[in-house]
């Protein structure tokens, strides 16, 4: 484990830690402790379902217990330690992650689409030693990013792996008693938004995640008659703390499906009478839309549904109630914290038009001047900014970035546009784009600076500018604009991929078009005028 510092893990204020506290917000179970606590609850009511496994809370609890003893007892991980998650929607991935965090093993949480670099790259940032597998995920060759990546322990799931641990191996260790974990310490490493050169590491705490999870419950209005469903990647923070935790800490029935295509989330409503989806983006609720105008099907049943992760166009949120049966409601959240959604009894306007308000009561938000500290007027244009329980202080090992990320009074600058908009004495937030150079394809995150760096190893790319180019499904895909070496044969969408497969970026994050150039459009400063890129691309 590294020797950590005080700006590696920067802590919450202490007169905000103790007032959070004194209100009751922080309390002192851990995530392992608030299953254990549901369990008891509601030990015969079903905690687990997907399409291969149905698990009561009691059996959960048992499950992650003994993955957790086994944990500690076959390999070489200890309390503090860090292990990547490369694993997809299957029950197997919930176990290990409660089982790791019973254990204080540290999940480090990331996407089963990620390749070695990014792996690599957040491996090396966080110290982890032990890297958790699934073997037989159709998307991607996950037993190849492990062992180009390279780290002393592997747990196997779904199949054997050279040198690796079977994770019913792990199960099937005995029993110990359980260990002892810090509420204060870090509960799991969440990824931000994408990497860059140097990745961003947002550090969750059990006291703030516990109470972030609980507070998002409560917007939901979940109890245990509701049915949660969650289809995109489980290991991200919008799976954990949006969807898996919220329903366990309530006793609801917790639905995980293997993904998020329209006719597997319209059969799994209609199978398990799903009651609530915490979180859709909106390029997810076009399919759904596009399914039910082509079926009939639509989401009967669901009394909550919200639409997160990217801005959802105006022509798309009209048409949810009519043809899908469910009100429309919209949700911003983020691996750093702060989460706002519309509440169920807010004017139409505003659950078509805003995110809502933030869900915690002790949560603060301002919209500031964009590269400034002072709060702009409402109904004015500014960058997001928020403070509050279970908004991180600060990202792990990073105190440059920190010191320009948090303002002087602690309040996280998301890079989100807002703005403010108070509806019949209460204050709505509408976001309104990005200040940063990130492209937004269907609610993952795409760092164009990552990508380009990338690029220009190619031998034959002299320069490279990526931009996001419109998409009425995605929001935005990426377009490369390429300077290409005298001589060089052009490359193409194809040829570009697979050179960017050899060095292990993500799938998701290639460009889906190329544009050969012979030089970059300029601002007045010199920089590539990526605004004049995006609009040439646009009008193509």
């Amino acid at each position: 484990m590294l020797a950590e510092t005080i700006t590696d893990l920067p802590d919450f204020a202490p007169d905000r830690a103790a007032a959070y506290r004194r209100r009751g917000l922080w309390g002192e179970r851990t995530v392992g402790d608030e299953l254990r606590h549901a369990a008891a609850r509601f030990a015969d009511r079903p905690a687990l379902i997907t399409p291969t496994t149905r698990l009561t809370y009691r059996e959960l609890d048992r499950r992650t217990d003994a993955f957790a003893a086994g944990l500690l007892a076959v390999t070489p991980l200890r309390p503090g330690d860090r292990l990547m998650f490369s694993a997809g929607n299957i029950a197997e991935t919930v176990i290990a992650y409660y089982g790791a965090v019973k254990a204080g093993v540290v999940p480090v949480c990331t996407l089963p689409m990620h390749g070695h670099r990014e792996i690599g790259l957040l491996a090396e940032h966080v110290g982890a030693t032990g890297h958790l597998v699934q073997a037989d995920f159709a998307g991607q060759d996950l037993p190849s990013v492990a062992a180009a990546v390279g780290l002393e322990t592997v747990i196997s799931i779904g199949g054997e792996l050279d040198r690796a641990i079977g994770f019913e191996e792990l199960l099937a260790a005995g029993s110990r008693d359980p260990v002892a974990v810090d509420p204060d310490g870090v509960v799991a490493f969440q990824l931000s938004g994408g990497t860059t050169g140097l990745p961003k590491v947002a550090p969750r705490r059990h006291r703030e995640y516990v109470h972030n999870s609980a507070a998002w419950a409560d917007a939901l209005d979940i109890d245990k008659e509701s049915v949660v469903l969650h289809a995109l990647p489980i290991m991200h923070n919008a799976g954990i703390a949006a969807a898996l935790q919220p329903a366990h800490w309530r006793g609801a029935a917790f639905v995980l499906a293997p993904g998020a295509d329209a006719a597997t989330i319209t059969d799994t409503v209609r199978r398990e009478s799903v009651t609530c989806i915490p979180l859709v983006p909106p390029a997810v609720v076009i399919r759904l839309l596009d399914h039910a105008a082509a079926t009939g099907e639509g989401l009967r049943g669901v009394r909550r549904m919200c639409v997160g992760g990217q801005k959802l166009p105006l022509e798309v949120a009209v048409r949810i109630e009519p043809e899908l049966g469910v009100p429309c409601n919209q949700m911003f959240g983020m691996a750093e914290g702060m989460f706002l959604g519309t509440p169920a009894e807010a004017p139409e306007r505003v659950r078509l038009h805003t995110v809502g308000v933030p869900v915690s009561p002790a949560d603060e938000v301002r919209v500031l001047e964009v590269g400034g500290e002072n709060q702009v007027p409402d109904g004015q244009l500014g960058e997001l900014a928020c403070r509050g329980p279970y908004t991180i202080p600060g990202y792990y090992r990073a105190a440059a970035h920190n010191a320009a990320t948090f303002t002087a009074d602690g309040f996280y600058r998301t890079g989100d546009l807002a703005v403010c908009r108070p509806v019949d004495g209460r204050r709505y937030y509408s976001i309104e784009g990005r200040i940063k150079d990130v492209i937004n394809r269907g609610a993952e995150k795409i760092h164009s600076e990552e990508v380009e760096e990338i690029i220009v190893r190619h031998p034959d790319v002299h320069n490279a500018a990526l931009v996001g180019m419109p998409d009425p499904v995605l929001g935005e895909r990426a377009c490369a604009f390429l300077i290409m070496e005298s001589g060089a044969a052009p490359l193409t969408v194809a040829s570009l991929g697979e050179f960017l497969r050899g060095q292990g970026l993500a799938k998701y994050k290639w460009p889906e078009r190329v544009e050969l150039v012979e030089a970059f459009p300029l601002t007045n400063v010199g920089k590539v005028a990526k605004k004049e890129l995006r609009e040439r691309v646009a009008a193509r």
